[in-house]
């Protein structure tokens, strides 16, 4: 069989790749590409900086890379009728019920008018249900300030929310939405509110679900909420770099946050994973659903639901040229090296997946490093390396 991959550009993808490595802008990584039965990994560097060698197997916060995984738990309740897309989420999350909508983003909390329609899971899944992450600086505007004070924790998954999901799902309820539903993309806060409905609508906590569902039908013995004490030498630690000094400080280390179960596991941000856990997840989605969904599921999971509009005002979390799925960002058109119709997602903390139904490929990034507040091109540059490897 005529090898998918050239080995030419595999070599240069390596040497790219190594150079982040060699000049210190991140102890290590790995790095995966597929097309059908063919797999390459890249193992780079260690685990820590001064650390023990990087593994293939070794383990990453793979923060919203975890987004697709609670989307396609959801798609699985929708095709056992345990939820219907365009129903109100009323009976199951009455705390959001009969909403109130600010006026202004940055107006008074009491300044609202009443919601349009109720919210329904099709605007959880499509991040429009009128609630995210304010792109405005920290507690500038009273519906953030509100947020700080109620401990819903809605941006990075660190530090996780003190609060279990019935208390975190009150305390959102008490608060107006930013928009009404189904009118604009906003960050994040849908995939929490899934983990909610999700975990309702099965009778089961969500990460027993996920577990269950998805994870152990398709050997993703990795893949959790939490690391266990015996998988901690494999554990990487994660990094941010101090945009004053450009020193790397640790975010999270291997007995950290990660280390035991927390109140509240986020359907956002808040799994743990492995190159090869993460390549079973996308094969599953690429070959239509293996079982876990339906052909036609996917297709919706995959699919581009925003207009131009909404896909614009998700700047700059939404390049020019992506558009919103279900849990995924979709490539709306072509004119780059991702093609149309590629769809994927990155994680905050370093990591970076997506697959291309026309050519079969996934690719994976895991790195410790996060990309905020001093962003780095790794991730550009493997994705450059992935699509011109293809033969």
């Amino acid at each position: 069989m005529r090898p998918r991959f050239a080995p030419a550009a595999l070599r240069r993808a390596h040497r790219v790749l190594s150079g982040y490595v060699e000049r210190g802008e991140v102890p290590g990584l790995v790095s995966l590409v597929s097309a059908g039965d063919e797999v390459h990994v890249n193992v780079l560097g260690d685990k820590a900086f001064g650390g023990r060698p990087m593994e293939r197997d070794s383990l990453f916060r793979i923060s919203s890379m975890t987004k697709p995984v609670t989307a396609a738990a959801a798609m699985m309740l929708v095709e056992e009728c345990r939820l219907r897309l365009d129903d109100p989420v009323d009976e199951l999350l009455p705390e959001l019920a009969d909403r109130r909508v600010l006026r202004r983003i940055d107006g008074p909390l009491d300044d609202t008018v009443p919601a349009d329609r109720p919210i329904t899971p099709r605007d959880l899944l499509t991040f429009r249900f009128g609630f995210g992450i304010v792109l405005a600086p920290p507690g500038s505007t009273p519906i953030q300030r509100a947020i700080d004070e109620l401990g819903l924790v809605i941006g990075p998954p660190k530090p996780v929310t003190p609060h279990h999901p019935d208390e975190w799902l009150r305390r959102l309820g008490t608060l107006p939405l930013l928009h009404q539903p189904g009118e604009r993309w906003m960050y994040q806060v849908g995939s929490e509110v899934l983990a909610v409905l999700i975990s309702r609508a099965s009778g089961m906590p969500f990460e027993r679900f996920l577990a269950e569902r998805i994870f152990e039908p398709l050997g993703m013995s990795d893949t959790g909420f939490v690391v266990p004490a015996g998988k901690t030498p494999r554990f990487t630690t994660s990094y941010q770099v101090d945009e004053r000094t450009g020193e790397f400080q640790v975010f999270d280390a291997p007995d950290g946050q990660w280390s035991a179960p927390v109140p509240f596991p986020s359907g956002g941000a808040g799994l743990v994973s492995t190159a090869d856990d993460y390549l079973a997840f996308s094969r599953m989605l690429l070959a239509g659903g293996a079982g876990l969904l339906s052909p036609r599921s996917v297709a919706l999971l995959t699919a581009d639901h925003l207009t131009a509009e909404q896909a614009a005002s998700g700047a700059p979390l939404l390049d020019d040229g992506l558009g919103w799925g279900f849990g995924v960002a979709v490539v709306n058109r072509d004119g780059g090296f991702a093609a149309r119709g590629r769809y994927g997602w990155d994680g905050g903390l370093g990591t970076s997946w997506a697959a291309d139904p026309a050519t079969g490929l996934t690719g994976i990034l895991l790195t410790q490093r996060t990309d905020w507040p001093v962003p780095w091109r790794a991730r550009e540059d493997f994705w450059t390396t992935a699509q011109t490897a293809l033969t």
